[in-house]
């Protein structure tokens, strides 16, 4: 029997593993047909002691504490979700039950928080749900959740950009001084009726949100500490001015401003408004609840993150929804939902109270808020490169650290500039739709993996599990996957469309390159040679 040392995570007990799987057993075996050997290829799974043993060994800072990892949470939650998605989900899709719309996707994330919590613990590297994946369902699927999740940070992070632009124009606004839209909003518009884009004769590039990605890109290079820092700053920042909002806004609610409070669907489309269009913009706000998954990306540089990783997603989760739900029912009772469909409802919201005082503290925490929310989506974004180029899937190129920093930055600054370029260009409800699906499949595999790992590795030990005795924790996972299924169904079709669309992307990059370079299924005896002495790992 080998065992993990749990020496640096403050604890004096050598945790037994179990190996189960053997690098000859991915290697073509004698008699094998050609159709069975590449389909399991598709189907290998990574070890979870390789796993454990990579996390052990990455080379990155182990900088984070627990608080550090909730503000990370919070850092990437309150954001674009409470600040730019609620107005547009409000006006579009539920009216003043956008609060219920908050609810459920509050609910579905609460679900999908276990099961992170669970996994985070046992298997603490980077990563998230992609190598998750990897250890559960196997390659070809870890494939597929990582190349999602590339696209729901990087886009993510773009959605984000747009609103933040939209907020560091209302503050200029609010201080008495008007700035051209020609620099400051995106030139592409997207009309769903007609499927097409459309182009603005007055805006020509989005300038202050290409800035502030290049600027917060230059902050993730320096260092993983250094960035924590900026995050704590601005979470303690955007907390007290969401608070400052809701306590100054209160006494502005009209209650006829929540009647209908589920507005009858109007032109036919089940998108809009009634009990379906509540889900439809549970859909549009769950970007909002992204942010947890974010804690999990930095597992490596977590001091202990069997301990804290659960604290982190759990306790980032708990504080962010019960905002988000006070936040929504200020904002719709104060302002009529229709007023809402602007790239910075609260600031909407604050004019209407008539403080200018507020409006400018408010326009202040939106633009600290959704800096946070870049700053750990781009933090989040490459270390997915990372854990896939170590994995072979990438080309090695990502898996290079600053010999000063400690931080992958060639995949920092590759995801920076890609990033910048997308919010300059592209409209914020086009961006944000496709990051909520992506998001809602990430879940959906997590749930899944929860499921796969408790039957077929039940030996792993796990410091954080579901609650539930016997088979009672079966139905969290179970039910999490459901409800991430059904608000992917209610998306509108152009969107998954284009989920589709950027997964053949993907699926033709892994057949060109990753299927065959895959450090497990090419050279299956280094992955198992780091093993031999597993009990110097520590963990």
């Amino acid at each position: 029997m080998s065992y993990l040392k749990t020496e640096e995570a403050g604890g004096n007990q050598n945790v037994p593993i179990n190996y189960t799987a053997n690098p000859e057993s991915y290697e073509r075996q004698p008699g094998e047909s050609t159709v069975h050997y590449y389909g399991r290829r598709l189907t290998a799974i990574k070890p979870v002691e390789i796993l454990t043993y990579e996390a052990t060994h990455s080379g990155m800072k182990r900088a984070l504490g627990r608080w550090d990892l909730i503000f990370v949470g919070i850092g990437a939650i309150i954001g674009t979700g409470i600040f730019v998605l609620s107005g547009h989900a409000a006006a579009n899709n539920a009216g003043p039950a956008v609060v219920i719309s908050f609810i459920i996707a509050g609910f579905a994330a609460a679900l999908a928080s276990l099961s992170y919590s669970e996994l985070a613990a046992m298997i603490p590297v980077a990563g998230s749900a992609y190598t998750y994946s990897y250890a559960t369902m196997g390659e070809f699927v870890a494939w597929i959740i990582g190349w999602d999740l590339i696209l729901e940070y990087a886009v993510g992070a773009a959605t984000v950009a747009v609103g933040w632009s939209g907020y560091f124009v209302a503050f200029f606004h609010a201080c008495g001084v008007e700035l051209s839209p020609s620099w400051t909003k995106p030139p592409l518009g997207w009309d769903e009726a007609t499927q097409s884009f459309t182009i603005s004769p007055t805006s020509h590039f989005n300038v202050p949100g290409f800035v502030v990605v290049i600027l917060l890109t230059i902050v993730l290079t320096v260092g993983i500490r250094e960035s924590a820092m900026v995050n704590n700053v601005v979470v303690v920042l955007k907390l007290i001015i969401v608070l400052i909002f809701i306590f100054g806004s209160a006494k502005w609610v009209d209650p006829k401003n929540w009647q209908p409070f589920v507005p009858p669907t109007t032109d036919g489309d089940w998108h809009h408004f009634g009990v379906a269009g509540i889900f439809a913009a549970a859909q549009q706000i769950f970007f909002a609840y992204i942010g947890f998954d974010a804690v999990t990306t930095a597992a490596l540089e977590s001091r202990d993150p069997p301990r804290d990783l659960p604290i982190g997603i759990i306790g980032s989760l708990i504080i962010c929804t019960i905002l988000y739900i006070v936040v929504a029912l200020v904002l719709t009772g104060v302002s009529p939902y229709q007023n809402l469909n602007v790239a910075a409802p609260v600031a909407v919201a604050a004019a209407a109270t008539g403080q200018q005082w507020l409006l400018i503290i408010v326009t202040l925490g939106a633009l600290a808020g959704l800096t946070s929310v870049m700053l750990i989506l781009l933090l989040g974004q490459p270390r997915i490169f990372y854990s896939m180029a170590k994995d072979g899937l990438l080309p090695s190129i990502f898996t290079k650290l600053h010999p000063r920093f400690k931080t992958p930055y060639v995949p920092t600054i590759i995801t920076g500039v890609i990033t910048a370029f997308l919010g300059a260009l592209l409209p914020v409800d086009l961006l944000g739709n496709m990051t909520s699906v992506g998001t809602l499949l990430a879940f959906f595999l997590v749930h899944v993996g929860v499921l796969i790992l408790r039957f077929t590795r039940p030996d792993i030990p796990r410091p954080f599990k579901i609650p539930g005795a016997g088979f009672l924790w079966m139905p969290i996972p179970i039910v999490g996957a459901a409800i991430s299924v059904l608000l992917i169904a209610v998306s509108d079709v152009t969107t998954i469309w284009r989920v589709f669309i950027w997964m053949a992307i993907g699926f033709l990059i892994y057949a060109c390159y990753g299927f065959w370079h895959s450090k497990i299924n090419t050279d299956p005896k280094s992955a198992f040679e780091q093993l031999d002495e597993p009990e110097d790992a520590v963990i």
